[in-house]
């Protein structure tokens, strides 16, 4: 918005010059996000006290969780906020890729909003059916699928391209068509998904996906980068908005992390981590580096499989691979403190971002 309204009079005002820049609008969306966060932050927290709105502790999870009981949820509206706001303030708004984005977001965070507030009102962990709730993923994931589809086989020039770029190699293989939907729907659902299973430790969550975030928010620059994007062997969209989204949900996170950090005053609850999962999710596809993901996200991947193998294991043999899943619980029941759980989730997902940058070059 300020973008669209204010460029036009840098020929009368230089000092406006400025706002063309993408590197300079990115760090001034994630500028504001983190002030909204920290100013809006004591506030909802507030709100969400007088209002009652507490978590509800699963009588299945650690013992040690129980003193978390009424910690304000929810907090995920204050993430949302944060960053979308900031999106609309810097962004071109012109352009498409930045509206996927948001709606998309703002429809994952719609989905856990109605199950955080059934949670609330029922009190009980159990919210939304389960399938009700990827019912509704599976709508937005679609929808998000068509809308590229339309945008690879109905636009002139193309916007899109409905083939897969595979780390390490040099060739576009294979072109989905039409299947190009299904996979965006795998995508989407997985990743808001893996987020919302690793949302279970004060912290956690939200300090690996800044760091994912961070990942994606080089990745949309270069992407959207010609130059760049021709030596790294990418393929080239106008793209390059994206950049600021993605600024605008790592200075979010780092405003959330100030309240959610051990021990949290709020947690994000499904309005935040579905929307976080699905704005990750998002920008991979729209940046045609679905298949990297699973790098950049390697502790949500780590999570998500702890849960299906946990599952797996104990329907087909009665035994359990882990003392609890998902993974962070297993690690505190053999003795590690949150605390710790925390910090070395945190440094493996640090880990696994960089190595997701050097495929970059490795083509």
């Amino acid at each position: 918005m300020l973008y669209n309204l204010l460029f036009p009079f840098h020929v009368n005002v230089p000092v406006l010059n400025v706002i063309q820049y993408i590197t300079f609008r990115t760090a001034a969306a994630s500028l504001t996000a983190l002030v909204i966060s920290l100013l809006l932050g004591p506030w909802l927290i507030r709100k969400l006290r007088e209002f009652q709105i507490g978590q509800i502790i699963r009588h299945e999870g650690p013992a040690s969780h129980a003193p978390k009981a009424g910690t304000p949820t929810m907090g995920g509206l204050l993430i949302l906020t944060a960053s979308i706001v900031p999106t609309l303030l810097w962004a071109d708004l012109r352009n498409i890729y930045i509206w996927i984005a948001v709606l998309s977001t703002a429809s994952f965070g719609a989905i856990g909003f109605a199950d955080d507030y059934l949670k609330i009102v029922r009190r009980s962990h159990h919210g939304l059916l389960p399938r009700y709730k990827m019912l509704g993923q599976f709508v937005v994931a679609l929808l998000v699928g068509v809308t590229l589809i339309y945008l690879a086989e109905y636009r002139q020039p193309p916007l899109y391209i409905t083939r897969l770029i595979f780390p390490f190699f040099k060739t576009l293989i294979p072109d989905l068509g039409w299947g190009y939907a299904i996979f965006a729907v795998i995508v989407l659902v997985g990743a808001s998904n893996a987020v919302n299973l690793t949302d279970g430790l004060d912290g956690l969550a939200i300090s690996t996906f800044a760091v994912a975030a961070g990942a994606f928010t080089a990745l949309a620059y270069v992407t959207g980068h010609r130059v760049l994007a021709d030596y790294l062997l990418l393929v080239h969209f106008p793209v390059a908005e994206l950049t600021i989204f993605c600024g605008s949900l790592v200075g979010a996170s780092l405003g959330f992390l100030w309240y959610n950090s051990y021990p949290a005053e709020i947690f994000m609850g499904d309005v935040g981590s579905l929307a976080l999962g699905g704005a990750l999710g998002t920008v991979a596809i729209l940046i045609k580096q679905e298949l990297l993901l699973p790098i950049v996200g390697g502790v949500f991947v780590l999570e998500a499989l702890s849960v299906i193998l946990q599952v797996a294991s104990f329907k087909l043999t009665g035994k359990r691979i882990f003392k609890m899943a998902p993974l962070h619980h297993h690690f505190e029941l053999i003795g590690w403190s949150e605390p710790k759980v925390i910090t070395r989730f945190l440094i493996v997902g640090i880990i696994f971002a960089l190595f997701s940058l050097t495929t970059l070059k490795l083509r």
